[in-house]
Order: structure tokens, then C-alpha cells, then sequence
């Protein structure tokens, strides 16, 4: 078998995976445009409604701005944390020296390895405690401690010339600003792709909000969608337009900076 052979299989190959991949986000899709007395059709629209939308935007008991506020809120500031933290510890990681270090990392690395369900009811005990349950704070803090992020950023500070770093010392520079005015402009691509995994991961995160979150004013995406499935739920077109709406805004931004998640992933050679 010659290899230009060998790489039509390989394209086909590939464009059946995605197509496989597809087809629950097609389905969705699909199924929001269709009525109701539709639904029981073949795959195919055979006619075209929004009123699934608009029944969702105007349901009294579904408040579907105020998760979407919430979930935005939720993201943003989990993403801005963990990129500030991160950058500040990797760069100390890479580049200073200080005593334990080699210690300290191993044991943030072990993080990676505890199980995030193992920590959910020393979570869960440690906010009532305070408090502080209820709160954007108490749904923002837990993810604040991203290990993957710090290896991210390590592996980017790491790759940087060292010589870039002599120089700048010479010029007098100090550390904050060989931080901030040279390594960061570099490691853009690695910041990018970072915050768009953790915007992902806040965005969608489920299990901890449900389980610190009690205040109808305080429900995200996630929380809201199965509520709004088991109550309210009249047929398989409102479910699907709820999910569908809600899902727009992450596949905006995922479309939007998908040149800077190739490019980090390609950077720091992190493999799906």
C-alpha cells in the first residue's frame, strides 16, 4: 500500500470521527427548530419553529439571564485567578531559586493525582464553617488551585532563552518587570490556550456548584439545565433550545480564540 493511499484512509478516517462527534450537536440543533408536533419525525426538519426559543427566553419560573450571569461571572473570574496565579508560580518555579523548591513542586504535582470527589466534603465542611457558602467566592476558590495550568506555564517559561534573561538583568531590569514586559508578551499562545481551558472547565463545572449552591440567585448553567429539564420539561424541543442557548456563548468563544488553543496545544505538546 503506497502512502498517498495510506493518507486518503487516514483523511477519511479522520472525517468520520468528526462527523461521529457531530452528531449529538447536529441532533440538538435539529431538534430545538422543530415543533412539537414534529418531534416524532425522521431526522430531518420538516418544518422550521422558534418558538422553542422563545418559550425558553419567556418561561416565568426559568431565569436564564440570570444563569447566564452567573456562569460569565463564574468563568471570567475563575479564569483571570488561576492565569495570575499560575504565571506568578511558574515564573518562580523556572526562574528563582528558593529553598524546597524542588519539594514544593512535587507536591503540588501530587495534586494531580487526588481525586476531585475526595475533596468535596472537606470543601463542602470547610465553607459552612465560614459561611461562605452561597457565594461566587465559594464556587470561584476551589478551582483556583490548578496544577495542570502551573505545568503549562512552566514548560513555557522553561523554553525561554536564557540568554533574554541575562540581558534584561544587565539592562537593569528587575523582576517584575522582566516578568511582565518580557516573558509574558512570549508566553501569550500559553495564556490563551490555558484560559480557555479553565473558562471551559468554570463554565461547565457542575458537581461542586451543585453541591454549594442553594440560592435560586446564585444557580449557573449547569445547575439550572437539569431543573429546568425536570419541571418545566413539555417536550424534547424545549429541552434541546434551553441546551442549545446555553451552550452558544462557550462555542462563540471557543470559535473565536480556536487559533490560540491549536497554537498552545502544538507549544506545549499536550495531547487529547
Amino acid at each position: 500500500m503506497n502512502d498517498k493511499r495510506i493518507k486518503y484512509m487516514l483523511n477519511a478516517a479522520g472525517l468520520l470521527i468528526c462527523a461521529l462527534w457531530l452528531v449529538p450537536l447536529v441532533w440538538m440543533v435539529i431538534t430545538a427548530f422543530k415543533p412539537d408536533t414534529a418531534q416524532a419525525a425522521p431526522f430531518l426538519i420538516p418544518s422550521v419553529t422558534l418558538d422553542n426559543f422563545k418559550d425558553v427566553l419567556h418561561h416565568p419560573q426559568a431565569n436564564v439571564g440570570l444563569w447566564i450571569l452567573n456562569s460569565t461571572v463564574v468563568a471570567v473570574l475563575t479564569t483571570a485567578g488561576v492565569l495570575i496565579l499560575c504565571t506568578l508560580a511558574a515564573f518562580a518555579f523556572s526562574r528563582l531559586q528558593f529553598a524546597g523548591k524542588t519539594l514544593w513542586f512535587i507536591l503540588i504535582m501530587a495534586g494531580l493525582m487526588i481525586p476531585r470527589e475526595a475533596t468535596l466534603i472537606p470543601l463542602y465542611i470547610l465553607f459552612k464553617d465560614m459561611n461562605l457558602l452561597n457565594t461566587y467566592f465559594s464556587i470561584i476558590a476551589p478551582s483556583l488551585a490548578a496544577p495542570f495550568g502551573l505545568i503549562i506555564m512552566k514548560q513555557f517559561f522553561d523554553g525561554l532563552p536564557e540568554q533574554l534573561f541575562e540581558a534584561a538583568k544587565l539592562d537593569g531590569c528587575g523582576l517584575f518587570r522582566t516578568l511582565f514586559v518580557i516573558a509574558i508578551p512570549l508566553t501569550k499562545p500559553a495564556l490563551a490556550s490555558l484560559g480557555i481551558f479553565i473558562f471551559l472547565a468554570g463554565w461547565n463545572d457542575f458537581l461542586w456548584p451543585f453541591l454549594s449552591v442553594t440560592d435560586p440567585k446564585m444557580v449557573t448553567i449547569p445547575i439550572g439545565l437539569p431543573v429546568f429539564r425536570s419541571q418545566y420539561l413539555t417536550g424534547q424541543g424545549l429541552t434541546m433550545a434551553a441546551s442549545a442557548l446555553l451552550s452558544a456563548p462557550i462555542i462563540i468563544v471557543f470559535i473565536w480564540f480556536q487559533k490560540y488553543i491549536v497554537k498552545g496545544i502544538a507549544m506545549t505538546g499536550i495531547k487529547g
